[in-house]
């Protein structure tokens, strides 16, 4: 592919290191010449001096007959100009990487849409939905961020006072919008069918909506743990979508941020969330806040090494988990050693998310639930395939597939027996091991 990155920060110029090896042929534009001499000293890539949002700089770059343009510069009104002018001069493709809410949550309009820029990308939005998912339920289960957090998916054993105990799958009822995905039992995993019982002892799968899904969860999972406490060290973008996320997750929130003017933002943002000015390294503030109890420390300033210090100076005051945002990813395989219980990158998770982007298989297998036994794929449905026109009830799936979600353009949902397949569909399927030759031929996935 010939692909032009707009940005030689730490996102660019990382997917420009990812991607080149691959065999792409990358033209990386930028103002800094500093920037671009560090990486044609390290990569076999062309670079580019100019503006990234210039019509003549992107023309020059080759836009006009590239597959893919990255807008990965460091403010998103560059990224939206630059993908939108990219679109305007032929490209196949165009990726614009975001920070603020007001453009990713499209409030007020729709701006992808707007500027003609097939996809948006907000990797601290996605890199807060995977820190909230090892809080809330270690047991989660990542899929690739098919739908931008609106889809869960989670493993857990089923509790002995649970509800679901004694009754079979049809029986349950199980709120619109979530499905019992697999069943462990003894070892053995299975896809349940409607006449499936919910025994003693069971593990199981359960995908849903997110809206809906901490409802359903209690079916299975009676036995609720106390009030969760999160302590959050720094006040950017992601720590706002964290607390976003985690709330009404029986969660109490306290975010430290050392701005005064960026802490009294955030209480007026947040008003489920107590906010401090300070530093909760400071001695003083951790004992007076009694920061020892709490469940989780999460460090998400934008200095890496306070962010490990801070997390490791907590986890031996006592500190149960401590989790810790790291822009450079070459730290990640340090922090275990230093007692760090989780890592997270924003630059390796935008360069995975535009990794799963430019990935044009019709199937991919995206996580495994049971080592050989079942695994998720992501599915195109072909035009003219055997289930194009055709209601969920009457593709015959079982029993070895069931289908999770299905993605039209922007919409995900998990289908019910009278929802269609469309060409074009991405659909979300856990099957059995194996299979992906039938998988294939039955949605037309070639």
């Amino acid at each position: 592919m010939n692909i032009v990155i707009c940005g030689a920060g730490s996102v660019g110029s990382h997917a420009a290191e990812v991607l080149a090896p691959s065999g792409h042929n990358i033209t990386v534009i930028d103002r800094s010449e500093a920037r671009l001499a560090m990486i044609e000293e390290t990569m076999d890539v062309r670079t580019l001096e100019g503006d990234c949002a210039a019509a003549e700089t992107l023309a020059e770059a080759g836009t006009g007959s590239a597959d893919l343009l990255l807008g990965t510069t460091n403010r998103d009104e560059v990224n939206l100009l630059a993908a939108s002018i990219a679109k305007g001069l032929g490209v196949k493709k165009s990726i614009a990487r975001i920070h603020h809410g007001t453009y990713f949550e499209n409030r007020g309009m729709n701006y992808r849409r707007h500027f003609d820029i097939d996809e948006m990308i907000c990797p601290e939005y996605s890199t807060a939905w995977e820190i909230a998912r090892s809080l809330r339920n270690p047991g989660a289960l990542a899929i690739e961020n098919f739908a931008g957090g609106q889809i869960e998916m989670q493993e857990f054993p089923v509790s002995p006072d649970a509800d679901a105990i004694g009754k079979i799958l049809s029986e349950l009822r199980l709120p619109m919008g979530t499905r019992l995905a697999a069943i462990s039992r003894d070892g053995h995993t299975f896809l349940p069918e409607a006449s499936s019982a919910i025994e003693r002892g069971d593990i199981v799968i359960l995908v849903g909506n997110s809206k809906v899904f901490q409802e359903t969860r209690r079916r299975f999972r009676k036995t609720q743990g106390g009030l969760q406490k999160v302590a959050i060290m720094g006040g950017p973008a992601m720590a706002v979508w964290l607390c976003r996320v985690l709330r009404d997750r029986n969660c109490s929130i306290r975010v430290f941020e050392r701005d005064r003017a960026r802490a009294e933002e955030l209480a007026e943002k947040l008003d489920w969330v107590t906010v401090l000015q300070a530093d909760p390294t400071e001695i003083s503030v951790f004992e007076e806040e009694h920061l020892s109890s709490v469940d989780a420390f999460v460090a998400l300033m934008d200095d890496d090494e306070h962010n490990i210090l801070g997390c490791a100076w907590a986890k031996t005051k006592g500190v149960k988990k401590v989790i810790a945002v790291a822009q450079r990813p070459n730290y990640l395989h340090l922090l275990k050693h230093v007692g760090i219980d989780g890592a997270f990158s924003p630059r390796m998770v935008a360069v995975k998310e535009i990794q799963n982007s430019i990935d044009s298989s019709p199937l991919r297998r995206v996580a495994s639930l049971a080592e050989g036994v079942l695994d998720v794929y992501r599915v195109r449905v072909g035009a003219g395939s055997s289930v194009e026109g055709k209601p969920l009830m009457q593709v015959k799936l079982s029993p070895n597939w069931v289908v999770v979600a299905i993605q039209r353009g922007e919409t995900v949902w998990l289908p019910g027996a009278m929802d269609t397949f469309m060409a074009k569909d991405t659909v979300l399927v856990i099957g059995r091991h194996g299979m992906e030759k039938d998988l294939k031929a039955l949605f037309g996935a070639n």
